[in-house]
């Protein structure tokens, strides 16, 4: 039966992980980055579709939305494709190849000049939004940080999980808006009560109360506003690292698993492979690696990126320090949330 690319969406690869030599449990990647343009064309497709379905997107209405990675491209993809105008609010941090690619998709692309003095770029983007929202009153706009499909589009993600390990018992995920972490945990922890899900953020976000660094390099995950989707009620712990740890593993990944990624998949392929050896042998861990890395090309993966920034390439750090109290960080740092504070029974940390 002929398929669209529409159709394509979700249909990524589990993959073991050879980690190194002091990793003990299993580690499976989710290859959410072999999706047609990355993880958020799942978030794209629920919304827009969701939307037609009850008449919210009307037919030919234009979509509006404001993103600078993978969620504009799965907008541009899937609303053109279905005959909508696509208009994406983005900032200058936007690389070339993701701004040629929406272009070439048809989307009308806006780029914010100044970011505001609260609230960043991202503050600066939705005024924007606003502006077009006046100009075309009957235009959708899916607001991917409060949009409840946002996380529902990761549910056929968990159910792939349980379908081919059986039973998952750590979750490790980058959180930006916060959709594919709490949507896939959700989904997962209705088969497994006990399991453990652990966040990865950027040193210099909000998301998990950090003082906001606008000027942070890295992108894909962390943010400068608290998202509604960002459920803390299923995670257990947080890990922050900061620029030249996210970007020093990104590159170790390609060496080690030869899968070239951005830094948010870096990141969780850092935290996973770090659990790995903290757990037992019998312990299942899952983990989603979002983006690739051909936008990163001029950035992680160039050496004349890591000089202007006086980024050591060389320096590795293979685990991270351990914070009792929530406060600003500047280093790989993990912390265990007090789950009694969000109205549920505290658990015993594992490790």
């Amino acid at each position: 039966m002929e398929k669209s690319l529409i159709d394509l969406i979700g249909k990524t690869p589990l993959i073991r992980l050879r980690l190194d030599g002091n990793s003990k449990a299993p580690v499976y990647a989710k290859l959410e980055l072999l999706n047609p343009y990355g993880m958020k064309d799942r978030v794209a497709k629920e919304m827009i579709m969701a939307a037609k379905r009850t008449g919210e997107l009307q037919d030919h209405a234009p979509i509006v939305e404001s993103s600078s990675g993978t969620l504009a491209l799965g907008i541009a993809m899937i609303g053109t494709y279905l005959g909508h105008e696509v208009h994406i609010v983005t900032d200058p941090r936007i690389d070339e190849l993701t701004l040629g690619k929406l272009r070439a998709l048809g989307a009308q692309v806006h780029i914010v000049e100044k970011m505001e003095a609260d609230g960043g770029w991202q503050k600066a983007r939705l005024n924007y939004l606003h502006g077009l929202l006046d100009k075309y009153p009957h235009a959708y706009w899916p607001k991917q940080y409060e949009n409840p499909q946002n996380p529902l589009a990761y549910r056929q993600l968990a159910d792939d999980l349980v379908q081919e390990l059986g039973r998952v018992d750590y979750l490790v995920g980058s959180v930006g808006s916060g959709g594919s972490l709490c949507g896939t945990a959700k989904a997962l922890r209705e088969r497994n009560p006990d399991l453990t899900v652990i966040a990865v953020d950027a040193v210099g976000s909000v998301i998990f109360y950090q003082t906001d660094n606008p000027k942070r390099l890295q992108s894909g995950l962390g943010n400068s506003l608290r998202s509604p989707n960002v459920d803390f009620s299923v995670i257990d712990v947080v890990h922050w690292l900061n620029d030249e740890e996210a970007f020093t593993w990104t590159r170790e990944l390609a060496v080690q698993e030869k899968i070239f990624a951005g830094n948010s998949s870096g990141s969780v392929y850092a935290v996973s492979r770090w659990l790995s050896s903290q757990v037992s042998e019998q312990s299942v861990i899952a983990c989603i690696f979002p983006d690739r890395g051909d936008r990163y090309l001029h950035s992680i993966y160039s050496d004349d990126f890591f000089n202007a920034h006086q980024l050591k390439k060389e320096s590795l750090r293979v685990s991270p320090a351990r914070i009792e109290e929530l406060k600003d960080v500047s280093e790989w740092t993990y912390f265990h949330f007090n789950k009694g504070k969000f109205g549920h029974e505290a658990k015993t940390a594992v490790y």
